[in-house]
């Protein structure tokens, strides 16, 4: 399932790689230019649904937080680790040194992430968060630049 849900980024993952994501239109260029209700995007939500249900893409956490590495950063992927997360609530706080960028799918009620609705969201480089779905569920792909990300308080 990793790999063929993998094999199925490297579109998303080629254009990922020309995005400037510290720019303040970067979310909007990705939710014009990979909709998500695109063929490519409705294919990938198919799998990550499939992987979700079968506990494979998120095996760790807890009923409305788990979550699961589907690899590390690495050439294949453009220079990106990609996690999945099956959330419904508050994740825990991180900030993320290179950015991180977003693949949000519904998958039950009206859901919202960060006060986002399903789409792209894009995060600055150097910027920090607590994750939070509300008003449903919600399955992400997290896409980390170089792999970084650091949790824990909100840096001072």
């Amino acid at each position: 399932m990793s790999e063929t849900l993998i094999e199925s980024l490297k579109p998303v993952l080629q254009h990922l790689a020309r995005v400037d994501i510290s720019s303040p239109g970067a979310a909007s260029e990705l939710n014009d230019s990979l909709p998500l209700n695109g063929d490519l995007l409705l294919s990938i939500k198919s799998l990550v649904v499939r992987g979700i249900e079968s506990g494979e893409l998120t095996p760790r956490g807890e009923k409305g937080m788990s979550f699961g590495r589907l690899c590390k950063a690495e050439d294949a992927t453009m220079g990106f680790s990609i996690d999945a997360v099956h959330m419904n609530r508050p994740g825990p706080g991180h900030a993320h040194p290179n950015g991180e960028i977003d693949l949000c799918f519904a998958l039950s009620g009206e859901p919202l992430f960060d006060g986002e609705e399903p789409g792209w969201v894009v995060k600055k480089p150097g910027s920090w968060h607590v994750p939070t779905v509300t008003g449903g569920d919600m399955a992400i792909l997290y896409f980390l630049p170089g792999g970084a990300i650091q949790f824990g308080p909100r840096p001072e």
